[in-house]
């Protein structure tokens, strides 16, 4: 009677047994983002991921995410096209598998500025007062970021010479700018959402323009992976983007949530978010041409080293997007 109960008992423990097994065998990723309002609803792929074990990290900024994928400390990273192009021409080992949001850049003034929403003509004049009276505008922005090359590419459509017309003043962590400009630190700041609405909210500062008016567009966020991840891990890769593509759908329509991911992760509060996402738009294709000319307006900036045409269009991969759409690459952006 001992044996058969022995036997009975170690019957009922290989269910156990295989469930465990097969929870070891699932594809695991990292996935690393940045804490900004398009990124955010990252937090939600979890949920979405099928088959696989999905770990979503926060960081500051998107350069630290890009120095965590390339020391493989994450498999995936939300970074930009402009984080995009800076590790190709540092000779990275990186491939675009998909975009997540795009948006998401103002540029605010110093409340004492006498400058009015979209006056370039008055902001150039100020500019050039300042320049002769040997005090130049400073202007901040999170330096390398989507933002900062908003700005840049901005000021060189309007005319405005940066290296030599403006003082550029580095602040790393966006949460601090609202900061900076209320001690006068800076007199203009080129934000990230939620915090440039966070500026406007708080009267840190006052709305100026969004800075779409240049090579990259509204262009923001890519999700970059590295070769040996590809090589390894295709299906956790796949389950990832087909999730990011799920949540890009949910999001845009469904505001609430949106705004309850900002708030939870950024610690803001709920109008700062739902004035945040107003200049933010869901988006999970790749775009190639204006990838492309993102790249060339960063070595007309010197922002890169050289001409990385050729890196910026092989290393974007559209057959993950593909596996979960089932679009052709043309209609996600590769035309």
């Amino acid at each position: 009677m001992t044996i058969l109960r022995r036997w009975l008992a170690g019957l009922a423990l290989i269910p156990l047994i295989t469930v465990a097994a097969a929870a070891q065998d699932r594809p695991k990723i990292k996935l690393g983002f940045a804490k900004c309002a398009h990124c955010t609803p990252l937090v939600l792929t979890p949920d979405y991921a099928k088959d696989i074990d999905l770990e979503v990290v926060p960081f500051n900024t998107g350069n630290d995410v890009l120095t965590a994928l390339v020391s493989k400390s994450i498999d995936l990273g939300q970074i930009t096209y402009l984080h995009y192009a800076t590790a190709l021409d540092k000779g990275f080992d990186l491939v675009a598998i998909s975009g997540q949001v795009n948006g998401g850049s103002q540029i605010v003034l110093s409340n004492d500025l006498p400058v009015e929403a979209n006056d370039w003509a008055a902001l150039k004049t100020l500019i050039a007062e300042r320049k002769a009276a040997g005090k130049p505008l400073k202007v901040a922005a999170s330096r390398g970021n989507a933002q900062d090359i908003h700005m840049r590419g901005a000021f060189a459509r309007q005319g405005i010479d940066f290296a030599k017309e403006v003082e550029f003043v580095n602040i790393p962590n966006p949460s601090d700018h609202a900061q900076a400009l209320r001690r006068g630190e800076v007199d203009l700041i080129c934000s990230v959402e939620p915090f440039a609405t966070q500026i406007r909210q708080v009267k840190a500062g006052k709305f100026f323009t969004y800075p779409y008016d240049q090579s990259a567009g509204n262009l923001t966020n890519l999700m970059l992976t590295r070769s040996d991840v590809i090589k390894g891990n295709r299906k956790g890769l796949e389950s990832t983007v087909a999730a990011i593509v799920k949540v890009n759908d949910y999001i845009g329509k469904n505001r609430e949530a949106w705004v309850g991911v900002i708030t939870k992760v950024t610690g803001l509060d709920k109008a700062i978010a739902e004035g945040a996402i107003e200049n933010l738009k869901p988006d999970y294709r790749m775009y190639k041409p204006q990838a492309l000319a993102i790249a060339g307006m960063m070595r007309d900036l010197r922002y890169i080293s050289k001409d990385v045409s050729a890196e910026v269009s092989r290393n974007m991969d559209y057959s993950f997007l593909q596996a979960a759409t089932g679009q052709p690459a043309a209609d996600l952006g590769d035309k």
